[in-house]
């Protein structure tokens, strides 16, 4: 099972990215604990300047905006998530390589 914990102190952005979150885990029938973190002390862990925050299985994934599906869909999907690192807006200087015998992550 996925964790998940959305890290905010409850502005409208981190409400809106908590239910988000909720809405897509839902949509995907993903096995998923949804964990909300309001603690100032334990946001500073992880180590973001903005939230809202997204952290799968310990791992911060986004940062400083309302999640989309797009956003979170290479971390939430079991076959996608070897490869996450592959889903870079800039494709080229990714580590990704086309060699399918070949991997980066």
């Amino acid at each position: 099972m996925k964790i998940i914990k959305v890290l905010g102190t409850g502005c409208p952005s981190c409400v809106s990215a908590e239910k988000a979150v909720v809405n897509i885990v839902d949509e995907l029938n993903i096995e998923a604990k949804i964990v909300k973190v309001t603690d100032i002390e334990e946001i500073m862990i992880y180590d973001v300047m903005r939230t809202p925050a997204i952290v799968i299985d310990g791992k911060v994934v986004l940062a400083g905006k309302i999640p989309s599906k797009e956003d979170l869909l290479p971390f939430l999907v079991d076959n996608f998530a070897n490869n996450a690192c592959c889903s870079d807006e800039n494709y080229e200087s990714s580590c990704c390589s086309t060699d399918e015998n070949q991997s980066c992550c």
